[in-house]
């Protein structure tokens, strides 16, 4: 199954694309897609419900706005140089354990809104990632039992503003928050629409020309290994997000550096969900 949210900003209503590649509202079933939709088991309940009442469900115009695929998480956990390529570019050793970090939540925008480069930036980022959006509420889970507290896949940009990261103390929450940081979608795809998400190819361009191209099989810590890790630190909670890392071919990583400037535009996309598209404005 593929969940989007449709309409204008703060005023989204829940849909399924069909495996006809229709869209349509689900609205009449589920008000949205949070925290009690994922941890009272409504993907099935949604996937019941459609077999009966699928044909009675509008059809969404292909034009409407899509929104971020799920409503505000508790949190976004964030993995820091999960790839073996990318930290070698970023002149870093690979971790012996997995590098996290939160990024708010009210930097989530929908995948085609706007990147806006924040007042006084001078080296905002891309970076491609596949991100994890969790189930039910997880403790202390194995790597074996990781993947079953696991609701489904999303693309993210974790746009991240690297003076903010890198130069001004502290940790990396500063560079990674910044209003519409995180555009995620355009669907969340439930797992059984992917195959193993730990060998999906995900890419990037800006302005056409390919910055990133890469597979999770870089992946330095793999998704079972890092859901399993990060409920030994704390519970996560459903719909909470896990962005799993980026690779190689960010504008940190050029010689010299390339950053976004307004006017420029980012399309990445991964295999199996789908591509998003931003163009950078100026904060004003």
């Amino acid at each position: 199954m593929k969940l989007i949210r449709f309409g204008e900003i703060n005023k989204e209503k829940p849909g399924v694309i069909l495996a006809e590649g229709i869209s349509i509202d689900v609205s009449a079933f589920v008000k949205d897609y949070d925290e009690v939709f994922f941890g009272e088991k409504g993907i099935e309940k949604l996937q019941t419900w459609l077999e009966k009442n699928q044909e009675n469900c509008p059809v969404i115009d292909n034009d409407v706005r899509l929104g971020p695929p799920l409503i505000r998480p508790s949190k976004i956990v964030c993995v820091g140089l999960n790839y073996a390529k990318h930290a070698e570019e970023s002149g870093m050793e690979s971790p012996e354990e997995p590098i996290l970090f939160f990024k708010a939540s009210s930097a989530i925008v929908g995948p085609n809104d706007p990147i806006v480069i924040p007042k006084g930036s001078v080296k905002t980022d891309w970076e491609v990632e596949l991100a994890v959006v969790i189930g039910k509420k997880t403790s202390y889970v194995s790597e074996v039992d990781a993947l079953n507290h696991v609701a489904g896949y999303v693309l993210h940009n974790d746009v991240s503003e690297r003076s903010f990261q890198l130069e001004r103390s502290g940790q990396w929450v500063k560079g990674k928050s910044c209003d519409t940081f995180a555009p995620i979608g355009p669907f969340i795809a439930t797992p059984d629409e992917i195959g193993d998400p730990n060998n999906l190819n995900l890419w990037l361009k800006l302005n056409g020309e390919e910055m990133q191209n890469s597979s999770t099989s870089d992946f330095i810590f793999n998704i079972q290994q890092l859901v399993s890790y990060i409920s030994q630190f704390m519970s996560l909670l459903p719909g909470d997000i896990i962005s799993t890392g980026t690779p190689f071919g960010v504008g940190l990583g050029l010689k010299p550096p390339r950053y976004l400037q307004e006017g420029d535009v980012v399309e990445l996309g991964i295999e199996g969900l789908g591509v998003s598209k931003q163009t950078c404005i100026a904060y004003k």
